[in-house]
């Protein structure tokens, strides 16, 4: 106890002194960390109602964040992490500023978003209860090595889960991931109704060497299941309780309409609301979790707009051939200004080969004002192959944000961006048209 007390001591004052110098945010949990190496199994060890893990590909932080709005929404007090600190160090980090000194993390829940690695550097100290596996893609293969090794990380982090795990029925690697599941843990899955199944190749890989000898289970009465009536608007169905009219009890969450746009996002809805609806057991409201996940907005960089002078200004993350494919065909269909920002530190992946596996085609049309960052050459390179035109490259990221708004003052644009551009342009924004500020996150 008092070395646990002795560390949120010093991670507080860690994290006090990195937010006076606008450091990062790893360091408070590393602090706290080496004063007590148990720090993260003491402080959550109060925690009554689950520890929830939310990892994969595509859609972390999206599908954290309804999550968390649909538990709320029920009345419990959720502890989750910040957009982006998916590391173990951000996740204390981020603790460390709701702890008391006895280091006793106060709330129903924790859900945790963590990158497909730390999730597993987590489940090391902290057993989860509940994981919800989302998807793998080809994501910065510097950083994980081949698919085949992402899948593996994300079927032991299911064998790590004491009580439930949700899966993709429609992503083959996810899954087969039902069999490496203990015993006793309860399976449940998310995916798309039928009418839809031809829109999944957009949006995800499948493992063809297993296409033969795989058979993917069958929805029960307790999976969720995403039907969509357009880009906005649709339902998830569940199979006990008929159509309904979203009320308690009935088989049915909306109809509803997010405000991000996307078959994406309404997928990471529809896990977001087969897991709650597994957490929640017979206190799920379908209509509590339809408005809750009304009132979600984008996390920054996945849809979010701001406006820039009167005109809207969108920000869209991109990091791997499917999501970029995903954000061209979601985001890309009308014609706008647009700007495209390339990075290539750790947080982005090292390897941009990725960009070769995405059609830009429809860029095309408008072509594309400017390309920037570390690999605004090499973005525009890539474009003039599909045919694509741009107008300029300039690797500075402020100067091309300036010279992007300032040559398309009267009309809605749009920067596609990879991690660390992102951040670094949101940052720009929120200091200058008064954003909230997002702080220095990890990856």
């Amino acid at each position: 106890m008092l070395r646990t007390t002795a560390a949120v001591v010093a991670g507080k004052a860690a994290r006090a002194a990195s937010r006076l110098r606008g450091g990062g945010s790893a360091l408070p949990g590393l602090v706290a960390e080496r004063v007590d190496p148990g720090f993260l199994a003491h402080a959550l060890a109060d925690v009554p109602g689950g520890i929830v893990v939310v990892t994969g590909t595509n859609g972390k932080t999206t599908t954290t964040k309804m999550l968390v709005a649909v538990l709320r929404a029920h009345g419990r007090t959720v502890f989750t992490n910040p957009t982006g600190s998916n590391f173990t160090r951000g996740v204390i980090s981020s603790m460390l500023g709701e702890l008391p000194l006895r280091g006793r993390l106060t709330a129903d829940l924790a859900v945790l978003e963590l990158d497909e690695a730390h999730a597993l550097k987590f489940a090391a100290a902290v057993r989860p209860t509940h994981a919800l596996l989302l998807n793998v893609a080809r994501d910065q293969l510097d950083r994980f090595a081949e698919i085949d090794h992402t899948a593996k990380l994300l079927a032991s982090l299911a064998e790590q889960a004491t009580t439930g795990v949700v899966l993709n029925l429609d992503d083959s690697f996810v899954a087969r991931i039902r069999d490496k599941v203990g015993e006793g843990v309860v399976v449940r899955y998310f995916g798309v109704d039928a009418s839809i199944a031809d829109r999944l190749p957009e949006l995800q890989e499948q493992d063809v060497r297993f296409e033969d000898d795989f058979v993917p289970p069958v929805a029960g009465p307790e999976d969720g299941l995403l039907k969509p009536s357009d880009e906005r608007t649709f339902e998830v169905l569940f199979g006990d309780g008929g159509g309904g009219d979203g009320g308690a009890g009935s088989g049915t969450v909306g109809p509803l309409e997010l405000q991000q746009r996307g078959l994406a996002a309404m997928i990471n809805a529809t896990a977001a609301t087969a897991t709650a609806r597994l957490l929640l057991g017979d206190a799920f409201d379908p209509a509590a979790a339809a408005t809750a996940l009304r009132a979600v907005t984008p996390p920054f960089g996945r849809g979010e707009v701001v406006m820039v002078d009167g005109q809207p200004l969108e920000l869209v993350l991109v990091k791997n051939p499917a999501g970029f494919t995903v954000a061209l065909g979601t985001y890309g269909s009308t014609p706008v200004a647009t700007m495209i920002a390339i990075n290539d530190n750790y947080a982005d992946g090292r390897d941009v080969s990725w960009l070769y596996d995405v059609s830009f085609d429809s860029l095309r049309e408008r072509g594309v004002t400017t390309t920037s960052g570390v690999r605004g050459y090499d973005m525009a390179l890539r474009l003039q192959y599909d045919d694509v035109p741009v107008a300029g490259v300039q690797p500075d990221l402020d100067q091309a944000l300036d010279a992007f708004l300032a040559e398309h003052p009267d009309e809605p644009k749009r920067i596609f961006c990879t991690y660390t551009a992102m951040m670094a342009l949101r940052r720009t924004l929120a200091a200058r048209y008064d954003l909230p500020d997002i702080g220095e996150e990890a990856s």
